[in-house]
């Protein structure tokens, strides 16, 4: 059985409000075991004898049947997402900044998303990961840098999705 740490795209942020409690259950009836939940922006915790295709194809149709919305779901067993946080190329904590790692299933996205560091402004730091673009932006600009504006695009939705460090550290907790 492997631990998954499954990142549910664009809940509780941009009209699709789901109560955590209903997203764990429906994934157990989906067939996940020791589902768990952590803070209200999609992040879950479940163990799967599957591999990780299967475990973010399956957790997908479990949500769009249940609660009708077009999901998406990026999972990663969680050596990977531990990794993945471990390698994060800047100062993890920076006052008046954001810290960020966004996960990319699509290289072809993930180029597009690394090249964005020859524009980014000053205060802005990209970086190209192991199927992630680590990302610190200061607090007040989050949308008006380029990976803010870039991400928005639809074009990124069912490939991408952005978890601040301070999440991360509590998925691995």
């Amino acid at each position: 059985m492997t631990r998954y740490a499954a990142f549910l795209r664009g809940v509780n942020v941009g009209g699709v409000n789901l109560k955590m409690a209903q997203v764990a259950a429906a994934l157990e009836r989906a067939g996940f075991t020791n589902v768990k939940t952590i803070l209200a922006s999609g992040n879950v915790l479940l163990d799967s004898r599957s591999g990780v295709d299967a475990v973010r194809k399956k957790a997908e149709q479990a949500l769009r049947a249940e609660f009708g919305y077009d999901a998406w779901v990026l999972a990663y067993d969680l050596d990977t997402v531990r990794a993945i946080s471990e390698a994060y190329p800047f100062e993890r904590e920076v006052d008046g900044h954001h810290s960020y790692v966004t996960f990319v299933t699509d290289e072809q996205v993930l180029d597009e998303l690394a090249a964005l560091a020859e524009n980014a402004g000053h205060n802005e730091k990209i970086a190209r990961g192991a199927g992630v673009i680590y990302w610190q932006v200061p607090r007040s600009s989050t949308l008006d840098s380029a990976m803010g504006k870039t991400m928005g695009k639809k074009r990124y939705k069912s490939s991408t999705t952005t978890r601040n460090l301070r999440t991360l550290e509590k998925v691995l907790r």
